[in-house]
């Protein structure tokens, strides 16, 4: 799984229903949510 930063709740976290986006500069980028308080969750990058 994905791990990222969770803003909210200022840890790393798995990111919960992960899906891969594209940047409009072309860079992929990762979208999910926070398992534990469901704030929004983006990373970029490959996941």
């Amino acid at each position: 799984m994905t791990t990222g930063y969770c803003v909210k709740c200022r840890t790393k976290r798995e990111i919960k229903g992960a899906t891969a986006v594209t940047l409009k500069n072309g860079k992929p980028a990762t979208k999910g949510s926070c398992p534990t308080c469901s704030t929004t969750m983006f990373r970029i990058g490959k996941g």
